[in-house]
């Protein structure tokens, strides 16, 4: 069998794409998810993303990380809506739906805006924080990002007790000024550091934000430049929340399966 995808990335977060909307692909063999999301014997991916029909909205984004795993993904969202808008399933707007639940983005340029889902605190660990932003993110605060042990750290976090058995994902961020951090980012399912995540970029803007009294987050990560927007309810929750940033189509190709 001869499988059609295509590779797009947000800020460095990649993934292999293909057109599933009529649902011929194994889409639950998880070994061949993992093998076409393997970087030396398949094509090579943080994550593999199925574009699928569904009756109630333009489509279905469907998700699993690199190991097989499914979670929320905010960069491969935006990805989802530059492609589905490459197949012409959408047109500036979509409302679609991702395993989190549904979702709303807006394409203008090379830029797409997603609105995220809500948020309903900040949890406090120890001197880190915890945001679920549609993925467990675990937040530190570092002086220097650059040169931070990430893998080591994040491994170790990670695989804390405290997020068993699922684990978590792990934001390192250092402060740039009142309203910009860089972020770097250890990724669960990958099992590695990624040069971005949007979900995570997410809780940490949410995090940073708050303590700086600013709802509109310029982030760095090493693979490029994002931004969110929120608001802060008085409850202590968190709405109207939009990820912000480039997704560009890399190249197509055929694989044999």
């Amino acid at each position: 069998m001869e499988l059609s995808f295509y590779k797009y990335q947000g800020t460095g977060n990649d993934f292999v794409m293909i057109d599933d909307r009529a649902a011929t692909f194994d889409l639950y063999n998880l070994d061949l998810v993992r093998k076409l999301c393997d970087r030396k014997f398949g094509i090579g991916a943080d994550g593999l993303i199925a574009i699928r029909n569904h009756p109630d909205f333009d489509f279905e984004m469907v998700y699993f990380n690199a190991d097989g795993s499914q979670s929320m993904c905010g960069n491969g969202a935006r990805c989802a809506v530059a492609f589905s808008s490459f197949l012409g399933i959408v047109n500036g707007k979509t409302r679609f739906l991702a395993i989190d639940g549904p979702h709303e983005a807006v394409l203008n340029a090379e830029q797409v805006e997603l609105l995220m889902g809500d948020v309903n605190e900040i949890a406090s660990k120890s001197e880190d924080f915890f945001v679920n932003t549609g993925s467990p993110h675990h937040i530190r605060f570092v002086e220097k990002a650059d040169g931070y042990p990430v893998f080591e750290e994040g491994k170790a976090i990670r695989n804390d007790s405290t997020y068993a058995p699922a684990g978590t994902n792990v934001n390192f961020v250092q402060p740039l000024s009142e309203n910009e951090v860089f972020v770097r980012t250890f990724e669960r399912g990958v099992e590695d550091e990624t040069l971005s995540c949007g979900t995570g970029v997410t809780a940490a803007a949410i995090v940073f934000g708050t303590r700086q009294h600013q709802n509109h987050i310029k982030i760095n990560t090493l693979g490029g430049r994002l931004s969110v927007k929120f608001h802060s309810n008085p409850d202590g929750s968190f709405s109207d929340i939009w990820l912000i940033g480039p997704a560009e189509k890399v190249f197509t190709g055929k694989i044999t399966l």
